[in-house]
């Protein structure tokens, strides 16, 4: 498959050249882990397909996640035990069938440093996950059971812990990357016949005509269906969707400061019993902290979020509490915040007020005419959406295969573990690229940033086969240097050499300077 999932300039050109009023079944807008899902499930049961994305894949809300695949342990605390199943049964598709090679199984300690009673709830917690895990097909191996642990294994887990106390340990499923996800869902697409097209923003749609600007040019396409996976954005084409976007925020440290911890630290937020803080260890040598639930207000801006100064105190404080030494502002070398896509009950307010927290994370579908809105939803559960929506267009076109493929179709670079240890490349890039890690690895190990582990060959693969077209495409999204800013910035000369050596001048112009750079003040506020 990996070939033929490449998303060349050779291939944009062609698909663009077929595009131009011509007829498809399905036009998806959106290129995040949505759209993405439902671009390889539709063209996966046979329907002709083009995905339409403004910016580049993975470029909203999908690439600010936690990076974790999870089990739904909130929602039990909610009672959405449906919900949580979904999300279980959903995860062991990933980490048995789809993706092995992008997600792992991660422990998560919650320490006794947080309180006997916190660590009690918290392996109760974990226990009910593992009684909803073993209720779904593939679940019971998929991870390891909950445990109580002992001041030594708190120690080695987390060593940054004040000591003493034990802790429980439960599990739950981490990405290597959320964007690398999205890349990997979008080529597995197209290796089935989707036509993937970046800079393609959408201006309207008129029964069956979807009007956009691919890199400025009026396009239009006559489409059986659209679906609209836009997320945040999604009331543009379907005014009707009543969204209460929330804004989740992350923080990143050094794993050093923290003692390169092997487990996630996990900080129930004061007075919360559902609520908590975790500090997510990161492959390259981070550890991410987050997240916050902030409601948002106001027209949904198409530039990034950035964390608040209540948000970075808040988990700075919360973490802090458990800490032998704790963190400062000064610890923090960068910080990013995605929007979360609520869906407002029909019984609900005009306004989100202060209760996004705790408003459901399921999905909408919802049809506006020609357009099929898919709104909502988790990262885990996005393969389980996208076969939803399919299933209504196949119902609206009345052909295609009635039951989708996905919960056993591989992604691109996906293997089993055991054929994934024989791959010969360096470990780093088999758990990123999978079996494609030689090709990575034979495009050039020299590293892009002293003391960091991403290399020239991950830039040249991302413009030669992952459709990266700009200096932000590639250090925010395909290698996500951009997480901490001094370490993009040391790197934009030669990101800007590899598209030169690709592209030529012209290419490069698109991504020079300061774009994608994320800034926030984080020695504010004290």
């Amino acid at each position: 498959m990996s070939g033929g999932a490449d998303l060349t300039a050779a291939r944009r050109a062609a698909d663009l050249e077929a595009l131009t009023g011509g007829d498809v079944d399905v036009v998806v807008v959106g290129g995040g882990v949505t759209g993405a899902g439902v671009a390889l499930d539709a063209a996966a049961r046979g329907l002709s397909v083009v995905l339409l994305e403004r910016a580049d894949l993975a470029s909203g809300t999908s690439r600010w996640s936690s990076k974790l695949v999870h089990g739904g342990l909130r929602y039990l605390a909610h009672g959405e035990v449906g919900l949580a199943r979904e999300s279980a049964r959903e995860r062991a598709v990933l980490m048995t069938a789809t993706a092995p090679h992008l997600v792992r199984p991660l422990p998560f300690l919650v320490p006794d440093a947080a309180g006997r009673d916190v660590s009690a709830l918290g392996a109760l917690g974990g226990r009910l996950g593992d009684a909803v895990r073993s209720s779904v097909r593939g679940g019971r191996r998929s991870l390891p059971r909950t445990r109580r642990v002992g001041p030594a294994e708190v120690a080695r887990l987390t060593p940054a812990v004040r000591p003493g106390g034990g802790g429980a340990v439960f599990w739950d499923g981490q990405l290597a990357d959320d964007a690398r996800l999205v890349v990997a869902l979008a080529r597995t697409a197209a290796a089935h016949g989707a036509r993937v097209l970046t800079g393609a923003r959408v201006t309207g749609v008129d029964g069956r005509e979807v009007a956009a600007l691919v890199d400025g040019s009026p396009v239009v396409v006559r489409a059986g269906a659209v679906v609209n996976a836009t997320g945040v954005w999604a009331q543009a084409l379907a005014p009707g969707i009543r969204l209460a976007p929330s804004r989740g925020s992350h923080l990143v440290v050094r794993a050093g400061r923290l003692g390169d911890p092997a487990a996630a630290l996990t900080v129930p937020l004061p007075g919360s019993r559902s609520r908590f803080v975790f500090a997510l260890p990161q492959p390259g040598g981070l550890v991410h902290l987050g997240l916050t639930d902030e409601p948002v207000t106001g027209p949904v801006p198409d530039d990034d979020p950035l964390p608040g100064d209540a948000e970075v105190e808040q988990l700075l404080t919360t973490v802090n509490r458990v800490l032998a030494e704790p963190l400062t502002r000064d610890d923090v070398v960068g910080a990013y915040a995605g929007l979360r896509p609520l869906v407002l009950p029909e019984p609900a307010g005009a306004g989100p007020g202060d209760a996004t927290a705790d408003l459901s994370r399921r999905h909408l579908l919802r049809e506006d005419g020609p357009v099929l809105s898919v709104v909502g939803g988790k990262l885990t559960t996005y393969r389980a959406m996208a076969e939803e929506t399919v299933d209504a267009v196949v119902t609206r076109l009345g052909r295609g295969a009635r039951r989708s493929p996905t919960a056993r179709l591989p992604l691109v670079g996906a293997a089993s573990p055991a054929a994934l240890a024989r791959v010969d490349a360096p470990a780093r890039l088999v758990a990123r690229y999978g079996t494609e890690a030689p090709r990575v690895a034979a495009l050039g190990t020299e590293a892009l940033v002293e003391g960091r582990p991403e290399t020239v060959g991950e830039l040249r693969f991302g413009v030669l086969a992952e459709g990266a077209r700009s200096v932000s495409d590639l250090l925010d999204r395909r290698v996500r240097l951009g997480l901490v800013p001094a370490d993009r910035a040391a790197a934009v000369p030669a990101a800007e050499a590899v598209l030169e050596e690709a592209w030529g001048r012209s290419g490069v112009a698109e991504g020079r300077g300061d774009e994608g750079v994320r800034r926030v003040d984080l020695r504010g506020g004290r």
